[in-house]
């Protein structure tokens, strides 16, 4: 797992899927972190436009680049469709933030050959 959590980190083109709607939110947190860090880090989220006057995308299809890891602040249910989106779109890599997971996505996900983390936090390792 700590192998895999550094190839992860190890990428720098990252979307971050969840609620921005508060600097309390953790997807808000983790896009933060990761744009300090030097990541290149696109929030996604239909519901709004930007995120502190970056642009907000509504899904993954609408990003200008193809992210190489997808960090998922959802819940399951949702998190069971992007894993879909990511196998389309041929992301490698997914992490599920600790709630975000269910069984169905993280198997859904492994099938098809994807890397996942469902049970470690990506906010906690890099702040």
């Amino acid at each position: 797992m700590e192998d895999l959590i550094q190839q992860m980190l190890s990428k720098k083109v990252w979307a971050v899927i969840g609620s921005f709607s508060g600097e309390g939110k953790y997807a808000y947190k983790i896009f933060k972190n990761l744009k300090k860090l030097g990541y290149r880090v696109f929030p996604i989220n239909p519901k709004i436009k930007n995120v502190d006057g970056d642009t907000c995308y509504p899904d993954l299809e609408s990003l200008p680049q193809i992210p190489e890891v997808v960090n998922l602040v959802t819940p399951p249910q949702v998190t069971e469709k992007i894993v879909g989106e990511c196998i389309r779109l041929g992301i490698k890599y997914i992490w599920m933030q600790p709630g975000a997971e269910s069984e169905r996505a993280i198997k859904t996900a492994q099938n098809a050959g994807l890397n996942v983390i469902h049970d470690a936090c990506v906010y906690s390792l890099t702040r």
